[in-house]
């Protein structure tokens, strides 16, 4: 289904885009900076309007209305589920590896300012984005995508395909290849494409290199890499490899030996107060979170009404009777597959493949 709808891109995106550069060419297809300038306030190009304006000159008021809102809808879901994402990758994987003890609530806050911060970032970003690629947005999206995914798809690849890759190959090829495509990025933004009047004097790398093929150079670096790092590094173990890749998915489950941790028996405390090792008196660790309960409740009932809006604001507002969560049963996935739902996703794959190549050569 996923392969199905990546087809439809051609018919809401490129094609309306073609419609609205025919209907409106003085002012989509605006060739003249100046006039440019007056139509979309952007001296590089009109092309991010073609939908906008096709939407508001030619539908009627209320699915013109309609429309709208669903293309603003769409741009606030994308952008929060972007921020939300952003924030937890900085929060969990970098401010927690800064701040191990960090509490729930100084994460929750980190997390809020982060999304401050790209939400900044994001509005000072906007005329190198307007200015870069021609002034095309999708163009620029594309470019930014060659320059950054290529290393992360090789070492997926390479990890799901090749049972000798490692660790330090997967990591060496994504440095190098990170590294490359920054190299390029930057070189994008410090040399920009030039008007059709001008004369191009960027660099051969830049000028000559487009960004696609830029991508195939960047794969093959990455591809290089994490094979020779690999080859000449230990190679990974076989529980670790066991039924995690293409060619080792049948094997059995090899289970890595559990070696019996020597960890002291819990402090309880005695009647008369004192800690002992073993016993069945009250455990220290259910006194202490009685004790953080009870000033947790005693502090929540002195804070104010500014306190508590803020902290409603942040989605750290306590709550009164919190359960533990119970743990779930551990599923166990099956990799077995029905013969006949295998057919006939064998003859979905061979539709799906033989209407991309009919629709490429078509409109090619």
């Amino acid at each position: 289904m996923a392969a199905y709808l990546k087809v439809l891109p051609l018919f809401i995106m490129v094609f309306p885009g073609m419609v609205s550069r025919v209907l409106f060419p003085d002012e989509v297809a605006c060739a003249d900076p100046e006039i440019c300038r007056e139509v979309c306030s952007n001296p590089a190009g009109c092309s991010d309007i073609a939908y906008p304006k096709l939407v508001l000159e030619l539908l009627p008021t209320g699915l013109r209305g309609l429309m709208m809102a669903v293309m603003v809808a769409a741009l606030t879901s994308s952008l929060t589920s972007i921020f939300n994402s952003a924030s937890t990758i900085f929060t969990m994987d970098l401010w927690n590896h800064l701040r191990p003890r960090a509490s729930e609530k100084e994460l929750m806050i980190v997390g809020r300012v982060f999304v401050l911060l790209l939400v900044l970032v994001s509005i000072l970003w906007i005329p190198v984005v307007q200015a870069s690629q021609g002034g095309q947005l999708f163009i620029y999206i594309q470019s930014i995508s060659s320059y950054l995914q290529p290393p992360v798809a090789v070492v997926f690849i390479m990890g799901c395909f090749w049972k000798r890759a490692n660790e330090k190959g997967a990591f060496f090829g994504l440095v190098l290849g990170l590294l490359l495509g920054l190299v390029r990025l930057i070189l994008d933004f410090i040399y920009v494409q030039p008007r059709c009047d001008q004369l191009d004097e960027r660099p051969a790398v830049v000028k000559d290199v487009h960004y696609l093929y830029f991508s195939m150079i960047l794969s093959s670096v990455t591809l290089i890499t994490v094979c020779a790092v690999s080859w000449f590094t230990e190679p990974p173990s076989k529980e670790m490899v066991s039924r995690l890749t293409w060619f080792t998915r049948h094997d059995p489950v090899v289970q890595k030996e559990q070696v019996p941790s020597a960890t002291p028996p819990p402090l309880t405390l005695s009647q008369n107060g004192t800690p002992e090792a073993s016993g069945t008196n009250i455990q220290f660790e259910m006194v202490q979170e009685n004790m953080s309960k009870t000033h947790s409740c005693d502090t929540t009932t002195k804070r104010s009404k500014v306190v508590k809006a803020i902290l409603w604001l942040c989605g750290m507002e306590n709550k009164g009777k919190e359960q533990a969560p119970s743990r779930a049963d551990p599923v166990i996935v099956s990799l077995e597959e029905n013969p006949l739902v295998k057919t006939l996703l064998d003859l979905s794959l061979i539709i799906c493949i033989s209407c991309a190549i009919f629709l490429w050569g078509y409109f090619a």
